[in-house]
């Protein structure tokens, strides 16, 4: 008995999958509440005029309006909310279980009180609809129902004869439990959809990842280096005015790696891997597009910044204190970099800006290695010596 409520609890899926995917499947009960209720104002609204031009009955036309203006305010409040900020569970519930009461009122009245000598027939397709429109916890489902059910039947047990409310009871008691399973199984088979969904948009999310991140250095790779500085190109801020493009060569690692072994020489890559992963704090995209060379995008506002930028880069390879013994620049690991910067969508010839970068790294290895020199279409190129 534990097991199978266990099953029924949780849509035959075990607590982690049922929260993950309820999450997720509960906020679309956001987009079923604001187009059910638009269809109850309609329905209610028209129906609120029959009885006034029929019988001229104000007060069956008051309570289908009232019904109508409720799910009205129901639509306006779904939209605001939806528009405007996050919508948690427990607020969810609540618009549900007005939406219930609503619609179960205004059946409970069209079938019992204002016609008692007839069958409840509308009532019970209002019930197992409503039942068939979300996708809510079994134990919030079950309360709901049993409440229509309760109401309907005190209702009919109160105002139908004897004859008709033993009819309407046992149909009404049968709707309920047809809706409950039926409610029951469409739910459980939106939620191995939605399972199948993350499983697949996992293994896509893990194929782009490896298609885009190099394994070593865990940076992004060449194909996403020239697919982001694309974008870079073309998408800004407003408060941007300058683009930043870094090319970075490891001086002498070719030395290095004769030296101290390939083995070291991976050791060494992730190392300066690392410190290229944390710029991403400072606004800094990174990638390794080359066996030791690495490439940086960033945006400034200032110009003056770029020099802070590969300031803080070059002190933190420093701070590595990777020994390098056949270096001719230093007893420890360095780099040079070329810098170009280019205002804000004055070029978008990535081709060009590239190799204007990476003749800037090019002077960098020509005046001496172990720098930064920086220029762009308005800055007149000057050197940066490094921190070691």
């Amino acid at each position: 008995m534990r097991k199978l409520l266990h099953l029924w609890r949780y849509y035959s899926f075990g607590p982690e999958q049922y929260r993950e995917c309820m999450n997720g499947l509960f906020l679309n009960n956001l987009i079923s509440l604001r187009q059910a209720n638009s269809i109850i104002a309609v329905f209610a609204g028209i129906f609120s005029v029959f009885p006034v031009l029929l019988n001229r009955d104000f007060i069956s036309a008051g309570v289908y309006l009232f019904t109508a203006l409720v799910a009205a305010l129901l639509v306006v409040y779904t939209n605001y909310k939806m528009q405007t900020e996050h919508a948690s569970n427990r607020f969810i519930y609540v618009l549900i279980t007005i939406f219930y009461t609503n619609i179960m009122l205004f059946g409970t009245y069209l079938c019992v009180w204002s016609s008692p000598d007839k069958l409840a027939t509308i009532f019970l397709s209002f019930l197992v609809c409503a039942l068939l429109m979300f996708i809510n916890p079994p134990q919030f489902t079950l309360f709901l129902t049993l409440g229509a059910m309760l109401l309907f039947i005190v209702s009919a047990v109160i105002m139908k004869t004897t004859e008709n409310w033993i009819y309407d009871v046992c149909n009404v008691m049968i709707a309920g439990v047809i809706g409950l399973y039926f409610n029951w199984q469409i739910s459980k088979l939106r939620f191995g959809l939605e399972i199948s969904t993350n499983m697949l948009q996992d293994e896509r999310d893990n194929y782009m990842d490896q298609s885009t991140i190099d394994e070593l250095t865990q940076l992004r790779n060449r194909r996403d280096f020239m697919q982001t500085f694309q974008r870079y190109l073309k998408n800004y801020r407003t408060s941007d005015d300058w683009l930043c493009l870094a090319i970075i060569d490891i001086d002498f690692f070719k030395f290095y790696n004769d030296h101290y072994g390939h083995p070291k020489g991976d050791d060494c890559l992730r190392s300066i891997g690392s410190v290229f992963n944390d710029l991403n704090n400072l606004g800094v995209y990174s990638a390794r597009v080359g066996g030791e060379e690495f490439a940086l995008l960033w945006f400034e506002q200032d110009i003056s910044h770029v020099d802070a930028v590969v300031e803080h880069i070059t002190g933190k390879i420093a701070e590595l204190n990777i020994p390098h013994e056949k270096s001719k620049v230093s007893p420890y690991v360095t780099i040079s970099m070329g810098v170009y910067v280019v205002r804000c969508g004055a070029s978008n010839d990535m081709k060009a800006l590239y190799d204007l970068a990476d003749k800037m790294l090019y002077n960098a290895k020509e005046s001496g290695r172990n720098c930064a020199v920086i220029s762009g279409n308005d800055i007149v190129q000057y050197k940066i010596p490094s921190a070691a």
